[in-house]
């Protein structure tokens, strides 16, 4: 491996991937909190922080952020996770001091003037407005509210609209003294990249961060059960899961072994039942949600309201089938796909430098792709149909949006799956 690991003295750590053959750097911060670290009443003050960072710094306005990055042909952004928010850039070689002095003033000296302020809620607004106006977009809030209810990881990324109007300044000055501290914060990087200077520059443009304690989460609780909306639609959206397991469990890569051959592309099975052989759809797939201490293997389908009483029975059937029969052969093709995906991602910068923040953030390590190769190799189907009967003896979620007329009720879909 080309990794490189330095913690500082401040507790920060920082991280290179030098990757041959690229005149490019692709770098950020990325912070270990994130929507499940809310406290109910500022729900969404993670997400509206991160647009505010690129409001104005004490040196810099918001003009000045987004001219000076682009005047080098590079692109600044950002995301909030519910358990991470990061802050990234990619930039050529030779602009990396630019793009490292750029994150840190943000995230060191942000205004968050009034007037800024008051601009960018409403501009999130329209962000939580769009969401909900897009079916297949909003019905996973939905879906992660009855997975973990009446918890911060069950809340929307985004926040509700009421709250988010009346999130002040001062929520947003102290949920970052709180959790944006040196040792909360990795800062990686990857391209062309020397990892001695790299730690010089962010150990002097990172001087200023407080010291702040790790930031605490309730446990997950998995709830389930099912969310159901009668709009007037084109489609029934639906959202099917169920209790699955998070990053540090053993049998994680089982689980995206079997996520991939459920549902993980053309060959899967959902695709080849419910769309080649039904056509019963135009998008299904399956996808795992996995935290540090719990998860979610979820099924999503569009179909149509007429659709819909034959698709719930078939995608039930899938999963108890999974219990009952998994072929060596389909085992390989998922195995393949996974380690096509893992290595074609080792030539993308920006995504070996995301990959490389989170396992630090989420392992205090970084894990090395034959490590993870191996680890997807020695899935076997006996290990496969243990974790099978383990997912559907969970209570499932479920959550349907559209319309619902033919859309049978929660219980006789729980008894599908019995």
């Amino acid at each position: 491996m080309t990794v490189e690991v330095t913690r500082l003295d401040n507790g920060m750590t920082v991280a290179t991937d030098r990757l041959e053959s690229v005149e490019t750097v692709s770098l950020g911060a990325w912070v270990g909190v994130g929507t499940r670290h809310e406290p109910a009443e500022v729900n969404g003050v993670a997400h509206l922080l991160e647009h505010m960072a690129f409001k104005g710094t004490e040196r810099r306005s918001a003009r000045d952020i987004a001219e000076q990055i682009e005047a080098v042909g590079g692109h600044l952004n950002a995301y909030t996770g519910r358990e991470s928010t990061a802050f990234y850039a990619k930039i050529l070689a030779e602009d990396t001091p630019l793009a490292v002095d750029l994150i840190a003033d943000i995230l060191q000296y942000p205004q968050f003037d009034p007037d800024e302020l008051a601009r960018e809620r409403a501009v999130v607004l329209q962000e939580i407005g769009q969401s909900i106006d897009t079916p297949d977009d909003v019905i996973f809030d939905h879906f992660q509210a009855i997975a973990y209810p009446e918890q911060a990881l069950g809340r929307p990324v985004l926040g509700c609209p009421k709250i988010v109007s009346g999130l002040a300044r001062e929520s947003l000055l102290g949920y970052m003294a709180r959790h944006y501290g040196a040792s909360q914060m990795v800062v990686a990087a990857a391209g062309k990249i020397d990892h001695a200077a790299f730690v010089e520059l962010a150990g002097e443009a990172f001087d200023s961060l407080p010291a702040v304690g790790k930031a605490a989460a309730e446990p997950a609780r998995y709830g389930g059960g099912e969310f159901r909306q009668s709009r007037e639609l084109e489609q029934v959206h639906l959202l099917f899961g169920f209790e699955a397991l998070g990053y540090l469990d053993p049998d994680y890569y089982g689980l995206m072994v079997l996520s991939t051959l459920l549902g993980g592309g053309m060959s899967s099975r959902l695709f080849q039942e419910v769309r080649e052989k039904r056509g019963l759809v135009y998008s299904v797939y399956s996808f795992v949600s996995a935290y540090a201490d719990g998860g979610l293997l979820g099924i999503y389908a569009g179909t149509g309201e007429a659709e819909a009483a034959e698709l719930i029975p078939v995608i039930c059937d899938e999963m108890v089938k999974l219990t009952q029969d998994i072929e060596e052969s389909e085992v390989e093709r998922a195995k393949t796909q996974l380690k096509a995906s893992i290595l074609m991602g080792r030539e993308s910068t920006g995504a070996c430098c995301e990959q490389l923040a989170q396992q630090l953030l989420t392992w205090g390590r970084p894990i090395p792709p034959e490590e993870m190769l191996e680890k997807i190799a020695a899935v076997d189907l006996a290990s496969l149909g243990r974790l099978a009967g383990r997912l559907v003896a969970s209570r499932p979620c479920f959550a349907a949006l559209g319309p619902l007329g033919r859309v049978e009720s929660f219980d006789c879909l729980a008894g599908r799956l019995a």
